[in-house]
């Protein structure tokens, strides 16, 4: 956000308080209402560089079209629509902030939900979804990227920003597809009309994805993905239980054939957690047992093995890493993605799988022995960004030098008994094969400290979590509490023997009372050649601003 954005008034009442995200349809920042005193979400339009001006009519137009879309909604499983106001022109739409995960970071965070958790997640989004239809709206985008589950266990649906009142004559040019194609209905990714029945495919592939671990629909790019919703098999719900049969009825090839709404809230009702209870509480994680196998029958003049290596979590000094010899083992942890801010279809096609909680590697490339080219040093160019939280915290902004070709994108991540309210940015190459995050603790000290992190990354894969010498690493500058540190550690998506394994290289830096994380994360394969090339040449490159 530009600095000139910081504490601007917009129509004499919404004071701008910091960016939340961008995505290809606006920008939405958090803001105080200086009249009823609280925070709220205001959404702008987004206008390209170099957008002509009739292009720009078009996109003010359908901003308007949204906010009379969701204005007319009114229910307690939809984002609240607050306010409609012109500021120099432009249109802003005032909406709810709600503190919350969303479904698909629910996902990565633990893999697939229970029954009791899709049962919840059905009947809500199915009630959300019943009201909009009611009114002659359609979501177009319904995926776990914009499924909120609140901090309080409400879950939501957010993020009109392509719905339309189906009154209104379309802006959309006839062909073009509008949603994510693993969530998209059959007909929708012909060509066809929107519809309803289109609203409830989406839901039922939504909750497919939340049951199983992963999108219904995978391929290495969009048309392959599109090319078998249309023409593939419907797949049969994947660890669902009692839910697959509500989730093979909404996901009919033919339109006519789909479970109706209130069919889905009746066949779901009996599943719901009891009345009073969250089914999204935070649970002290379940460790698996420990299988001890005995030890083999050694001669006594056997030769000793070579010396395996460091262990599996490792901390390293950036300036001289250390050789490493064949490891006998690989530390299996769950990988970590994240939530996807960008709406819209261009974002949407290109991170279908992170709004998933999903790897951004398909599956087909988990056994190929081809692996993406690291990029070069010369290509790493310095990038500006802001690390916010939505509580109304000042500062956040940071320089570090990054592909220039790479997605970024913003994560608002709010607190749990590990950790506080955080803020995290994204930098994600074309391929999906590497990722950097920058994550700021904003007023991390005195209250906690680095051991205290490095407990909760740990308390977060309990079972899989191996943990080595921290040694110090170069410090920024100005004052901290304690000295900074780097450690390493793996993840794997998926079961032997097609699993997909990811190293992440972790740099924890105090900085006044803030904790940074700079952290890169690659395919183990290339986790050596990685370190130096990646790792070593981004993180001693951030600096705060």
């Amino acid at each position: 956000m530009d600095k000139g954005d910081l504490d601007r008034l917009i129509a004499d009442r919404y004071r701008l308080l910091h960016l939340l995200g961008q995505g290809s349809m606006g920008t939405v920042w958090a803001a105080h209402d200086e009249v009823l005193r609280r925070q709220v979400a205001v959404k702008g339009i987004l206008r390209p560089p170099g957008m002509p001006d009739v292009a720009a009519d078009e996109l003010r137009e359908r901003t308007m079209r949204e906010a009379r879309a969701v204005a007319a909604l009114s229910h307690p499983n939809l984002v609240t629509l607050y306010d409609v106001v012109q500021h120099d022109g432009d249109p802003y739409v005032v909406m709810e902030i709600v503190p919350s995960r969303s479904l698909g970071e629910v996902l990565q965070e633990q893999g697939c939900l229970t029954e009791k958790q899709g049962a919840a997640v059905l009947d809500a989004i199915a009630a959300a979804l019943a009201s909009a239809h009611r009114a002659g709206i359609t979501h177009r985008d319904v995926k776990p990227g914009n499924v909120l589950i609140a901090d309080d266990g409400r879950v939501k649906l957010t993020d009109f920003g392509i719905a339309r009142n189906v009154a209104e004559a379309t802006m959309t040019a006839r062909g073009i597809t509008l949603g994510t194609p693993a969530y998209i209905a059959p007909e929708v990714a012909q060509g066809g009309d929107v519809s309803e029945a289109a609203d409830r495919w989406s839901l039922g592939a939504t909750l497919w994805a939340a049951m199983a671990g992963e999108p219904p629909y995978v391929g290495k790019n969009v048309m392959q993905t599109i090319n078998a919703v249309i023409n593939g098999d419907v797949p049969v719900p994947a660890g669902a239980g009692r839910l697959a049969p509500v989730i093979s009825g909404l996901m009919r090839k033919d339109p006519a054939e789909r479970m109706s709404l209130v069919d889905v809230r009746k066949q779901v009702y009996q599943l719901l957690p009891e009345p009073g209870t969250d089914a999204f509480e935070v649970r002290a994680p379940v460790v698996p047992p420990v299988v001890v196998r005995p030890k083999p029958k050694i001669a006594p003049d056997a030769p000793l093995a070579d010396d395996p290596g460091p262990l599996p979590f490792l901390v390293t000094r950036p300036s001289a890493p250390p050789r490493r010899r064949s490891r006998l083992v690989s530390a299996l942890v769950v990988v970590a993605a994240v939530l996807l801010f960008l709406a819209g279809s261009g974002g949407g096609f290109a991170l279908t799988r992170l709004a998933a909680g999903a790897s951004l590697l398909p599956p087909a490339e988990r056994t190929s022995p081809t692996l993406p080219t690291l990029p070069t040093a010369p290509t790493l160019q310095p990038r500006t960004a802001a690390a916010v939280t939505a509580n109304g915290d000042q500062g956040g902004k940071f320089t570090l030098n990054v592909e220039q070709s790479w997605t970024t994108y913003t994560e608002q991540r709010s607190a749990d008994q590990r950790f506080p309210a955080s803020a995290v940015v994204h930098f994600v190459s074309g391929s999906g094969a590497y990722e950097v995050t920058v994550q700021r603790f904003p007023e991390y000290y005195p209250k906690r400290d680095i051991r205290a992190y490095v407990l909760g990354v740990q308390g977060r894969w309990p079972s899989r979590f191996f943990g080595g010498e921290r040694v110090p690493t170069p410090d920024l500058p100005g004052p901290r509490s304690e000295d900074s540190i780097q450690f390493v550690y793996k993840t794997v998506e998926g079961d032997e023997p097609t699993a997909l394994r990811r190293s992440h290289f972790s740099r924890v830096l105090p900085y006044g009372n803030d904790l940074w994380v700079v952290e890169v994360t690659v395919p183990t394969e290339q986790e050596d050649e990685a370190r130096v090339r990646l790792f070593d040449a981004i993180a001693s490159t951030f600096a705060p601003v």
